[in-house]
């Protein structure tokens, strides 16, 4: 063999060993490699499970909050009834009897919302029950007086007192006057109970109109609250109320509380159809037996009047009154009494002759916790004879007649100073106010309008009926 073959081999051979050290070279970079890439497997691997086990630690704690946070939900479970008082109204013979009243209405409506959560809400265990009632006392003493229902504002005061006391969380609140009162009110409430975790069930009693209808569509927009959501009917919900139908939200009655009727505005005594089926009066008289002097008249430039024995304790109730001490007058021939007639003065406003300050004012108080009918004793006939809930069997003496007539004069007249009627017992003026005085110790809690103070007392002018 040549140099020349050689040196030809050895070249060949340098070659294999440059190519066995590259391939070398390439193994070791490719184990360096997996071994990079298995050590970040094993540390994410790793990772993993310690974030895995942490995650289950937390998710343990999150579950024991949890639970923490529904045991104390479900610990102090409450429903709330939220009412307008003058869209939705007690029925009467629980506003008349004042507190003992004010008392059976909150048992009777404790026991209906009592069974009506046991029928629908049977997975809350014994919830409390709040009841929120707001209402204008001197709006409802209107619709009632309004409506012929001689309503004083003390029974109303009792009711709402015997009320507030038969239940820890019942009350009834006066939202004064002005218009709205009660709906702003329980808008915000509504917002309040609405997202309140304990309350398990709202009902709202309101009236069917626009204002409700708008707010409540307001307030549950965007959400489907019908599980949480109950309405309360007094009258039946009208067409503004349609929607809430159709979404299937609960509406509900309960008839044993609440009027299902409205108040009718009674008819003006002169109008009403009927004194046209009645074709004369019974008056109650005192005999001439009885010992009692008619208070004085008064003059045209003076309104006291002059009352005597006004002490006289009130007859005790009988069944049958004595002959001797009363008897039933009917007037026969005609011209018999002189003409009834409505005294005014210069101004033209009417001027009812009356002087509380004459009467004792536990007399009149004494009468008016009998809860007596005016018309019946007053005019000598009831237009509810069958359904009054006032008395009419009581015997009542010429003093008591004449208190009591005082009484209704607190009432005030819808038609004002300007009333013709010579028979409206009702006040046209407020009793408390003094000539010349634009106000009363009442201020603005007073039944009568502000124009109904401080008038002209001096009578100038009478208009004959």
């Amino acid at each position: 063999m040549t140099t020349q073959g050689y040196l030809d081999r050895y070249r060949q051979l340098s070659t294999l060993d440059q190519q066995k050290n590259e391939f070398i070279e390439e193994l070791l970079q490719r184990v360096t490699a997996l071994e990079n890439s298995f050590q970040q497997e094993k540390l994410d691997h790793e990772r993993e499970t310690r974030f895995n086990r942490d995650i289950q630690l937390h998710e343990m704690e999150l579950m024991d909050q949890i639970s923490s946070v529904k045991n104390m939900m479900d610990r102090e479970p409450f429903v709330v009834l939220l009412l307008d008082g003058e869209g939705i109204m007690f029925k009467d013979e629980f506003l008349l009897l004042g507190e003992q009243g004010g008392r059976n209405a909150a048992k009777q409506l404790w026991k209906s919302l009592q069974s009506y959560v046991a029928t629908n809400l049977p997975t809350i265990a014994e919830p409390k029950i709040m009841t929120k009632i707001y209402l204008n006392v001197k709006g409802l003493l209107d619709t009632y007086n309004r409506g012929g229902m001689t309503v004083e504002i003390s029974t109303i005061s009792d009711f709402i007192r015997g009320f507030n006391e038969s239940a820890s969380f019942f009350e009834i609140v006066d939202v004064g006057t002005g218009k709205n009162k009660a709906h702003d009110k329980i808008k915000e409430a509504f917002k309040l109970y609405l997202y309140n975790c304990h309350c398990h069930q709202l009902f709202l009693g309101c009236p069917s109109n626009d204002e409700y209808a708008g707010s409540l569509r307001e307030l549950i927009s965007g959400a489907n609250y019908k599980g949480r959501v109950s309405l309360v009917e007094g009258l039946p919900l009208e067409k503004e109320f349609d929607d809430f139908r159709q979404q299937d939200y609960r509406i509900t009655q309960f008839p044993d509380v609440f009027r299902s009727t409205k108040i009718v505005p009674s008819v003006p005594s002169w109008t009403a159809p009927w004194k046209s089926a009645i074709p004369s009066r019974t008056l109650l008289t005192p005999s001439p037996t009885q010992q009692f002097q008619t208070p004085a008249p008064l003059s045209r430039t003076s309104t006291s009047t002059s009352v005597s024995n006004l002490g006289v304790p009130l007859a005790p109730v009988t069944n049958k009154p004595d002959p001797s001490d009363f008897q039933v007058v009917r007037p026969k021939v005609l011209g018999a009494y002189p003409p009834k007639t409505v005294e005014r003065n210069k101004y033209g406003q009417r001027v009812d002759r009356l002087d509380f300050k004459s009467i004792p004012r536990d007399d009149l108080n004494k009468l008016k916790k009998l809860k007596l009918c005016n018309y019946h004793f007053l005019l000598g006939e009831c237009p509810n004879e069958e359904s009054c809930y006032h008395d009419h069997d009581r015997k009542l003496s010429r003093q008591d007649l004449h208190i009591l007539s005082a009484i209704a004069r607190m009432t005030p007249c819808r038609f004002g100073l300007e009333c013709d009627d010579v028979e409206c017992i009702y006040g046209h003026r407020c009793p408390q106010s003094e000539p010349g005085k634009k106000t009363c110790f009442r201020g603005d809690s007073c039944r009568f309008e502000p124009v109904a103070h401080g008038i002209d007392t001096n009578i100038v002018k009478v208009t004959k009926i």
